[in-house]
């Protein structure tokens, strides 16, 4: 407690110098601090004591600004050579409060700066710099020290909340620059993820948190570097080789679902399902990002239902399989036929993709035996009532001409060739394991 007392008194004497008596710089004032804190960090570890530690490091954060008049250039540095100091003072101590504070001191500064715009164009470059090495700092230290602790989830956590200024960085960076910054983190998490137990003190929780944000800081990198209609395929395609690379791991298929989500979002933005219902012409662009964005995304649905075998899964990726699927003919019709004859055109072909599709399911339910049967008729028998309801219900009234007299023959012939060969194949399976 008397030591504590004589470090508060100290901050005290730091303040008055320099901000009630400007008797010295801020630098120097800093400098005068950074004394103090190392003296008494030195002294808290010697002690063993954590406690002092934290009295030593949390009134800091609201000196600092005091000393230095404000959220300054000089005082990032500050207090991110002082974090960096903090360090050793905890090497062999299962001292996770000192780890948090110690990362409040070095993000809590970067992230007002961001916020309140404190930095100008000119000084960009430095806060860039900043913000990565406040998040090496905080990455660095925990893997430093997570040999050590008992607690290794809650260090991980501390850790990832100490690289939010590079994840916010677009704030007050380059969009370029924020998005190599977000890029090259999720690079290094993705990394230590890998290398495994060397890395992360042989921790689960450990890996499963920085790959977690290691995927939202790709998710913000594709975010800033790209607009809507780029963004939307990339994040689907990375949603693809997630969910087939991790199938595996509950972690990467969770990532899978949230880049799929997302990018559905910036897919939905720029081909909302009004587009199915009243012709409308897109550009160029647009329309080739949302042909590329519909088989991405039927690809996720297939590749998240085949790593995440459910019935829920099948169910809902034929939901998004088919929304996709009709919005790809819709709009490859549109943009090679006109808004006239292609969106008729469109929909015809949409409405035989899915009789085809159900045609398909229930083809490979008369494959399987008996017992695995159930589900792939019950989606066959689904699909084509879906099939069914938009032939009566939308194309009847829409088409006209030879688009309704090619939809309604097409579908009756190939639910006629449906219903005989399903029969027919049916007899066949039961025959043979009758037999067998």
């Amino acid at each position: 407690a008397l030591a504590a007392t004589g470090i508060a008194a100290a901050y005290i004497d730091v303040i008055a110098v320099t901000t009630i008596y400007h008797w010295v710089s801020a630098p120097v004032g800093l400098t005068i601090a950074a004394v103090v804190a190392v003296a008494g960090l030195m002294l808290s570890r010697r002690w063993n004591s954590e406690h002092l530690g934290l009295l030593v490091l949390v009134p800091l954060i609201g000196l600092g600004p005091v000393v230095a008049d404000g959220i300054t250039v000089v005082l990032v540095g500050f207090m991110l050579a002082l974090g960096a100091a903090s360090v050793p003072v905890q090497l062999g101590k299962d001292w996770n409060g000192l780890h948090a504070a110690r990362t409040a001191v070095t993000t809590l500064p970067l992230l007002l700066a961001l916020i309140l715009t404190s930095f100008n164009s000119e000084h960009a470059p430095l806060l860039a710099v900043a913000g990565s090495v406040a998040a090496a700092l905080a990455i660095g230290s925990a893997v430093v020290l997570l040999p050590h602790t008992k607690h290794p989830a809650t260090m991980a956590w501390v850790s990832a909340a100490g690289t939010a200024p590079v994840l916010a960085a677009s704030l007050a960076v380059d969009t370029a620059v924020a998005a190599l910054m977000a890029a090259g983190l999720s690079a290094a998490l993705l990394g230590i993820v890998l290398v495994g137990d060397r890395l992360t003190g042989g921790a689960t929780s450990v890996r499963s948190i920085w790959a977690a944000l290691a995927a939202v800081s790709a998710l913000v990198a594709v975010i800033v570097a790209f607009d809507g209609p780029v963004a939307g395929p990339v994040l689907l395609a990375m949603a693809v080789v997630v969910a087939v690379g991790g199938r595996r791991s509950g972690v990467a298929r969770w990532c899978a679902v949230g880049f799929g989500v997302v990018g559905g979002l910036f897919y939905l933005a720029y081909a909302p399902p009004s587009f199915l219902i009243e012709a409308t012409e897109l550009s160029t662009p647009i329309a080739a990002s949302t042909l590329i964005a519909s088989l991405l995304l039927v690809a996720w649905a297939v590749a998240i239902a085949w790593s995440w075998p459910a019935d829920w899964s099948w169910a809902s990726a034929a939901v998004v399989a088919l929304y996709a699927t009709t919005t790809f003919t819709v709009t490859a019709g549109v943009l090679f036929g006109g808004e006239e004859q292609g969106f008729l055109a469109g929909h015809v072909a949409a409405t035989l993709c899915w009789i085809m599709l159900a045609a398909a399911v229930l083809r490979y339910a008369a494959k399987v035996s008996r017992a695995e049967r159930s589900l792939p008729i019950g989606g066959g028998m689904a699909l084509v009532a879906a099939a069914v309801a938009k032939l009566f219900l939308f194309d009847l009234g829409t088409l006209d001409g030879i688009f309704r007299v090619v939809v309604f023959i097409a579908v009756g012939l190939v639910l006629l060739g449906m219903g005989t060969g399903y029969a027919r194949l049916l007899a066949q399976q039961d025959s043979r394991e009758g037999q067998a």
